[in-house]
C-alpha cells in the first residue's frame, strides 16, 4: 500500500461538515436493508456523494484494496488534531455498514464496494441508472427550459399553497395529505389547512433542504404503506445520477416505482407526457438530489426567490422588497401588512396586527426576525447590526404581550356567606389542583372546568349540613 503524508483535516474549513439530513435515516436501517441497497450502483455512488469530504477520501483510499488493512496503518496518517474528525468518520461509515465496525481491521463492505468501482468505472447491465428510452424521430426533443419550468411550477405550486390555502391552486391529496402528516400545516376549526411553525421554518431552508425534508416524510410514510423501503430508496438515487434532458424507459421499473412515478410527478420530480406513457423525464430538482448544484433554475426572473436578499427594513417598521414573485409576496403577507405592489416592488410595514396574525398562526417573532435577517438587502448587510434593533425588541414585545395573556375555561366562585366558608371551599378546591386564579380580597376564586362538578357537589354537600 503505498504511503501518504499526515494531513491535518482539524484546519480544513471543507471537513467542517454538516451532516445530510438523509444520513441518520440511513442509519437507522437494519444491516439486510443496507447491504440490498449496495446492490445498486448507483446508490453507492449517490451516497458517497452524500458523504462528508473526509468520510469520501476514506473509502477512496481503501476502495482499490483486495484484502483489509490493519486500522493503525490509516491512524498513522492522521495528526493528532484530526483524531476526533477521523474517528467520526469511521463511526459513521460503520453505522452506515460501508466498514465493518471491528477496530482493528479496515475493509470496505464488500457488496458497497463491488457497486461503488462499477458505479465510477462503468460496466455491467442492471440499469441501475437507468435504461435510456429509444429515440423516436417522430417525437421532438426536450425543451430544457420548459422542462426547468414545469419543476418550478410544480414545486411552487407547493409552497405557494402552504403560504396561502385558499390560492387557487392546489396541489394532488397527495402532497395535502403528506404537507399535513409531516406537521408543515394542519387543520384549523373549519378544517381547512393552515401553516404551522414547522411550516414556516421550512419556508426559510434551501429549495434543496426543503425537497429532501419532504422526501424524508415521503420514506417513512412508504414504510407505513408496505412499499419496499430498498426500491424506494433505489428510485430516488436512481433519479439523481440521470441525465437532465433525456427519457428513460419505465420498462425496467419494479412495481413500487411505476407506483412512485405519479407520486414524484405531483412534486415536479418527473415530467411525463400523459400519465400512460412508457418515458419519463427526470426535472433539475431530480438531478441535483445528490449534487452541490442549484435545483430550481436561477437564471430566469421566476425562479423561486431571488438569489440575493430582497429586503429593506427601516426604523419606522417600514418594508421594501424588491420581487415580483408571488410567493415571497405571499410570505411576507403572513407578517407584514402590504400597503403598495408594483412590477419589482412591494412596500407595506410590520405593525402590531401584522406581527398578531403571525403569532396565531404558530409563527414565533425569532422566525420572522430569521426571515427578514436571511433574505435582506445587500445594501442592508452593510449595518451593523443588520436589521433595526427596535424593530427586533418591538417584535419580540408583541410576542411577549400576546404569551402573557391566557385563556382558560372554568367557573368563578363567589358571593360567600363568611371568610371561612370560602377558606374551607377554597381548601377542597386546592387539594384537587384545580385552584387557576383566588383572590382574598374579594373572597372569590376561579377553578378549572374539569374541578366545577367536585366543587359544585362540596358546596351543596355542605349546605345542606349547615341547614339540617
Amino acid at each position: 500500500m503505498p504511503s501518504a503524508p499526515p494531513y491535518s483535516y482539524a484546519d480544513n474549513a471543507e471537513d467542517l461538515h454538516t451532516p445530510h439530513a438523509l444520513l441518520p435515516f440511513l442509519q437507522s436501517q437494519s444491516q439486510n436493508t443496507l447491504t440490498r441497497l449496495y446492490q445498486k450502483p448507483s446508490s453507492c455512488l449517490s451516497i458517497f456523494r452524500l458523504l462528508a469530504p473526509l468520510e469520501r477520501q476514506i473509502i477512496m483510499n481503501l476502495l482499490w484494496l483486495e484484502s483489509a488493512i490493519a486500522a493503525s496503518t490509516m491512524a498513522a496518517w492522521v495528526i493528532r488534531e484530526g483524531k476526533k474528525l477521523y474517528d467520526d468518520a469511521l463511526a459513521t461509515l460503520s453505522r452506515l455498514n460501508i466498514l465493518p465496525s471491528s477496530a482493528v481491521k479496515l475493509a470496505l463492505n464488500a457488496t458497497f464496494k463491488s457497486g461503488f468501482r462499477q458505479a465510477i468505472t462503468g460496466g455491467g447491465t442492471s440499469g441501475s441508472f437507468g435504461v435510456p428510452a429509444d429515440k423516436d424521430d417522430k417525437r421532438q426533443g426536450i425543451d430544457l427550459e420548459a422542462l426547468d419550468g414545469y419543476a418550478l411550477e410544480r414545486w411552487e405550486t407547493i409552497l405557494h399553497y402552504m403560504v396561502s390555502a385558499g390560492s387557487a391552486n392546489s396541489p394532488s391529496q397527495g402532497v395535502l395529505f403528506l404537507l399535513e402528516r409531516s406537521g408543515l400545516m394542519a387543520k384549523t376549526h373549519n378544517s381547512s389547512l393552515q401553516i404551522t411553525s414547522a411550516g414556516f421554518q421550512f419556508l426559510l431552508h434551501s429549495p434543496h433542504d426543503q425537497l429532501w425534508d419532504l422526501l424524508l416524510q415521503y420514506l417513512h410514510f412508504s414504510e407505513e404503506r408496505q412499499m419496499d423501503l430498498v426500491e424506494v430508496l433505489g428510485f430516488i438515487f436512481m433519479l439523481s445520477t440521470m441525465e437532465l434532458g433525456r427519457e428513460y424507459s419505465t420498462e425496467n421499473l419494479s412495481g413500487t416505482q411505476k407506483a412512485m412515478l405519479e407520486d414524484l410527478r405531483d412534486y415536479g420530480l418527473i415530467w411525463q407526457r400523459k400519465s400512460s406513457s412508457r418515458r419519463f423525464s427526470p426535472t433539475r430538482l431530480s438531478t441535483t438530489l445528490t449534487s452541490s448544484s442549484p435545483p430550481l433554475p436561477t437564471s430566469t426572473g421566476t425562479s423561486s426567490g431571488p438569489q440575493e436578499g430582497f429586503i429593506i427594513l427601516e426604523t419606522n417598521y417600514r418594508v421594501y422588497a424588491y420581487t415580483d414573485n408571488p410567493l415571497q409576496t405571499a410570505v411576507l403577507n403572513l407578517f407584514v401588512s402590504l400597503k403598495y405592489r408594483f412590477p419589482n416592488l412591494v412596500v407595506g410595514s410590520i405593525t402590531r396586527d401584522s406581527v398578531k396574525k403571525a403569532l396565531m398562526n404558530g409563527i414565533s417573532a425569532d422566525q420572522i426576525i430569521s426571515y427578514l435577517v436571511t433574505h435582506a438587502h445587500p445594501q442592508m448587510r452593510k449595518n451593523s447590526p443588520l436589521l433595526p434593533v427596535t424593530v427586533q425588541d418591538q417584535i419580540r414585545l408583541w410576542e411577549l404581550e400576546r404569551n402573557r395573556l391566557k385563556s382558560h375555561e372554568g367557573y368563578l366562585y363567589t358571593a360567600f356567606a363568611s371568610q371561612a366558608d370560602y377558606e374551607f371551599v377554597l381548601n377542597y378546591a386546592k387539594e384537587l389542583e384545580v385552584v387557576l386564579w383566588e383572590s382574598p380580597a374579594k373572597r372569590c376564586f376561579f377553578g378549572s372546568l374539569e374541578g366545577h362538578a367536585n366543587i359544585k357537589g362540596f358546596i351543596e354537600r355542605r349546605t345542606l349540613g349547615a341547614s339540617g
